[in-house]
């Protein structure tokens, strides 16, 4: 079987007629990721797989345990945990917890979020720990951290206080983001609350750290972090329309230069790409050969709406095309994914779409076995005569 790749049809090219060169932007951050999440498309990376201290944004690990948690019963909102000694000791951010209160679920969670306690982080840690340790959660963290494709995370705590061996990439961040904001919906709109004043104990420690929440510029999420080892870092989400993008910053130097970094990715992510609909759901968008079918071509079709992101302005050709191992052996199912669509922008990463087959194509009977595999005979002896030529 050979990899084949077929020039689209006019009538794509048509759809597909320009492509603008991809923008640049230069950010501060030590390390960055943007990623627009409808599409998939990177926009930005910079040491993306670098692993770093992340501070409390290390806390989305945590908290994604927690709703995997609630997700299959082994927690419920409602539950009241204790508070260890252990948990109380933690300092820095905090819910001022002490060892005779038991708090409720989604209280802690409200903590871990809008006041990003290190106590809290530590409760429902040992609650859920497979030895009732923060260490033997941390560990649990690590673990299903590998199984989620987060392959530069390694976890010492539950929180992000400083500790050796406790980092994590910009890129692994962005992918867990992008599952808390995917997979837990009941529990994202968590992430977009400002204020949290748990028992009136701390009027001083009731706001979400996150300074885009109030900016009015979509932003809903997730997590801020920060420690002289970290400095200022960022995991945020912002949706405007239909687009929604997810981006992580690490290494700033100050609160204000994180707001000011994330508020500019946030306005050049949206401003500087738009969303085009390059093919409706069903549109046929090539043919293939078929080997030993009832039927000697198929359909390549879109299984959905493809979408591409592309840049606002200073726009080039594209270079589009499709590409699948061919002749592709019956029998095929409708539906089956079988080819690419591969399509190539200036100063952007290659995009590269599922197509599926139009029909079902059932395993042919003697005679049109025999006739494909003479019109394939005849193909390679033709191709072996020009070779000679």
């Amino acid at each position: 079987m050979k990899r084949y790749a077929l020039p689209l049809f006019a009538l794509l090219i048509t759809l597909l007629a320009t492509l603008p060169v991809r923008a640049q932007f230069d950010t501060r951050a030590t390390a960055a990721y943007v990623i627009d999440h409808s599409t998939g498309t990177v926009l930005l990376t910079k040491d993306p797989d670098l692993p770093l201290p992340p501070a409390s944004m290390s806390k989305l690990m945590t908290l994604n345990m927690v709703f995997e948690a609630l997700k299959d019963g082994r927690l419920r909102l409602d539950d009241k945990l204790p508070v260890s000694q252990h948990a109380m000791d933690y300092q820095g951010s905090t819910m001022f917890l002490n060892t005779s209160d038991r708090v409720k679920v989604e209280d802690l969670i409200r903590g871990v979020i809008v006041l990003s306690g290190n106590d809290a982080a530590a409760v429902l840690a040992e609650s859920l720990s497979t030895d009732g340790s923060e260490a033997g959660f941390a560990r649990m963290m690590t673990a299903r951290a590998v199984e989620l494709g987060m392959t530069n995370s390694h976890f010492t705590n539950s929180n992000g206080w400083p500790q050796a061996g406790h980092r994590m990439s910009v890129h692994d961040l962005a992918i867990l983001a992008d599952r808390l904001i995917t997979e837990f919906p009941t529990f994202y709109p968590l992430f977009s609350e400002t204020e949290f004043l748990f028992d009136s104990r701390a009027p001083q420690n009731k706001s979400n750290r996150n300074p885009l929440l109030k900016l009015g510029i979509g932003a809903d999420g997730l997590k801020t972090g920060h420690t002289s080892e970290a400095g200022y870092g960022l995991v945020g989400s912002a949706r405007q329309g239909d687009r929604r993008i997810v981006f992580v910053i690490s290494g700033l130097q100050s609160a204000q230069a994180r707001a000011e970094e994330a508020e500019r990715i946030v306005n050049w992510a949206f401003r500087q790409f738009v969303e085009k609909k390059i093919a409706p759901k069903g549109h046929m968008i090539a043919q293939a050969d078929v080997w030993m079918g009832d039927v000697g071509r198929i359909g390549l079709v879109a299984p959905k709406d493809l979408l591409l992101l592309v840049p606002a302005l200073n726009q080039n050709e594209l270079d589009a095309k499709v590409s699948y191992q061919g002749p592709i052996e019956a029998p095929i199912e409708k539906g089956q994914q079988i080819a690419e669509l591969v399509i190539k922008r200036d100063g952007m990463p290659e995009a590269r779409m599922p197509l599926v087959a139009s029909q079902s194509v059932a395993r042919g009977g003697f005679l049109p076995r025999i006739r494909t595999a003479a019109k394939l005979l005849l193909k390679q002896v033709a191709g072996g005569a020009q070779d000679l030529l």
